[in-house]
């Protein structure tokens, strides 16, 4: 048995050395970005595969990131499965009922900013995978308090224009002259700085009300629904 776990524990162990001599300098020491992208997700968007995942460490994204030439077949995959199970979320239990959850995710009108399996429309992060990226704790945080899990650069804006109603909405782009952003409804706006009378940055602010008036069971089930949400098992 002993044997068995050594074995196991030598290829992560070298596949953490490798990350951090080759890979950590762009994309952080934990994988979660810095000059490259950041690796902290179940499924690579260049790299969806073992195969391509392997060819990429060794041949590169000319050209932003280079080769990893001086590795040998067996370190590329040893640091391959290395970055795969940095994007995984460890197996837990996880108290609530899936199926009585959905029930709760419908009645919260939850489909009316997510989009689960195609299902649904808005503004809101697709929900199809998760369960793959997100452990209990912070699926629970976000649906009490979504003000405190706002992805990096997400910014909440208000824009009043010299002539007509404010527009509120989640910036997409801004330069020194326009700035465009997307309303709750999933209508697009793009403004001339010039045009408005004010804009209001609601920093650290979300669209998303706060569900913290769910009972005990319906945040538990809600909770275990949005866990079980792991793409390809949907």
């Amino acid at each position: 048995m002993w044997l068995l776990v050594i074995a196991l524990l030598i290829p992560a162990q070298e596949g953490k050395r490798l990350f951090e001599s080759q890979c950590a300098l762009c994309h952080g020491q934990d994988g979660g970005g810095g000059r490259g992208p950041t690796l902290l997700k179940p499924k690579l968007g260049k790299a969806p595969d073992d195969t391509t995942l392997q060819n990429v460490i060794s041949n590169g994204l000319p050209p932003e990131m280079p080769g990893a030439w001086q590795l040998n077949p067996r370190e590329v995959k040893e640091l391959a499965a290395f970055v795969k199970s940095l994007g995984s979320i460890p197996p837990e239990i996880v108290s609530g009922d899936p199926g009585l959850g959905r029930e709760v995710y419908a009645k919260s009108a939850c489909a009316t900013c997510h989009a689960v399996s195609g299902k649904g429309s808005g503004v809101g992060p697709e929900l199809t995978n998760l369960g793959a990226r997100r452990n209990a704790a912070h699926l629970r945080e976000a649906i009490i308090q979504p003000d405190s899990a706002l992805p990096e650069g997400f910014m909440l804006l208000e824009a009043s224009p010299l002539k007509g109603p404010p527009v509120k909405g989640i910036r997409l782009a801004e330069d020194p002259f326009t700035i465009q952003l997307i309303d709750i409804a999933g209508r697009l706006h793009s403004f001339r700085r010039s045009d408005l009378k004010n804009l209001n940055k609601l920093a650290k602010k979300s669209p998303m009300p706060a569900y913290g008036n769910l009972s005990a069971t319906d945040l538990d089930n809600l909770v275990a629904y949005l866990a079980s949400l792991k793409g390809n098992q949907q």
